[in-house]
């Protein structure tokens, strides 16, 4: 697979700008973890209001509402697509759904902040975009990493060449999270590559700038056939190496090194950075930068989602349609190397 991306645009949001933009009402489906890590967000934000969230089921929903500060509460998605104060909708639901959710916030015409893996497989990734498009309507994937600053300090310091030629390229993301039902189950996409595999390899794609032209993938299976350990070697066009792993069975550093022929830059936590430092080759350190979020991370998507809807525009320039869709082909051929499919899938 031999894929080139043009040069990557950021969109930075003075605070200032945000309070002066109209209030956005987001409107969440699915009652979960990650839903409540957004509300927590939101909540925080000048500009945004927790505003409606709907659940399959109306008691949950409900319990979600009192407990996150939201305004509604829906027992079904169609009736939180229906209510017209919703300005943004955020699919927070399995892997599986992510298309069909999509389709629905389509049909009512609403933008969508679709959380990642941005569907299941890029046969669905292309359909849904294409329809966005045809419709002139906002779409864009909530994978936090390609919003957040640090991507602009570690691409400045590798423009800058304080670690020369870059050759090699490490990264990992480990949770001993194999207890989550979700995770095991092979009907919602469940595993460690769309749920954690994606954040390694978001983090080669961005600090090498480009698409790898071969990849090679082996994995272990958990007893119920999704991958509970992911190893990935991709080899880019430029000589690059990258090695990158995950799994959801044990704990990892979630580090992430990109090594030159005069040092190595060190990230600490490639899922949300919290330092990165510079090392000469002699292992010295060079410099040190702390990473220190507005609230914790998750507002970068959100101030992005803001700024594309007040200037009309259809995707977010962090992470353009086109690149949502080589992602999960690259998503696909590893799973193709593990020998992964979905029982939805055949």
């Amino acid at each position: 697979m031999s894929i080139t991306r043009p040069p990557i645009a950021y969109s930075f949001i003075l605070h200032d700008k945000i309070e002066e933009m109209k209030n956005l009402n987001v409107g969440m489906i699915g009652a979960g973890g990650i839903a409540k890590k957004l509300a927590a967000t939101i909540e925080k934000l000048d500009g945004f209001t927790n505003y409606a969230i709907a659940s399959r089921s109306l008691d949950k929903a409900t319990a979600f509402k009192n407990d996150n500060y939201f305004t509604k509460a829906y027992g079904s998605y169609e009736e939180l697509m229906e209510d017209e104060n919703v300005d943004l909708v955020y699919i927070a639901t399995p892997h599986s759904e992510h298309h069909r959710n999509m389709l629905l916030a389509l049909k009512h015409h609403k933008p969508v902040l679709d959380e990642k893996a941005f569907t299941t497989n890029a046969i669905e990734a292309k359909d849904i975009i294409a329809r966005f498009e045809k419709e002139n309507l906002f779409l864009t994937e909530a994978i936090w990493t390609r919003y957040m600053p640090s991507r602009k300090i570690i691409d400045d310091i590798i423009k800058e060449n304080l670690i020369g030629k870059i050759s090699l390229l490490e990264a990992n993301l480990c949770y001993p999270n194999k207890s989550h039902a979700r995770l095991n189950d092979p009907n919602l996409a469940g595993g460690a590559l769309l749920d954690m595999g994606i954040y390694p390899l978001t983090f080669a794609l961005m600090a090498l700038g480009s698409y790898p032209d071969k990849v090679e993938a082996t994995c272990l299976k958990s007893e119920t056939g999704v991958d509970e350990t992911t190893f990935m070697r991709l080899s880019f066009p430029s000589n690059v190496e990258a090695i990158l792993y995950t799994s959801m069975d044990v704990s990892s550093d979630r580090t992430g090194y990109i090594y030159g022929d005069n040092g190595y830059i060190k990230v600490f936590n490639i899922n949300n950075p919290e330092a990165i430092e510079v090392h000469a080759k002699d292992q010295s350190l060079v410099k040190r930068v702390e990473i220190k979020e507005d609230v914790n991370g998750y507002e970068y998507e959100l101030y992005a989602c803001k700024k594309a809807l007040e200037e009309g525009e259809l995707e977010c320039p962090e992470i353009p349609h086109s690149d949502i869709i080589k992602v999960m082909e690259l998503l696909d051929e590893i799973r193709r190397k593990i020998d992964l499919r979905y029982p939805f899938e055949r």
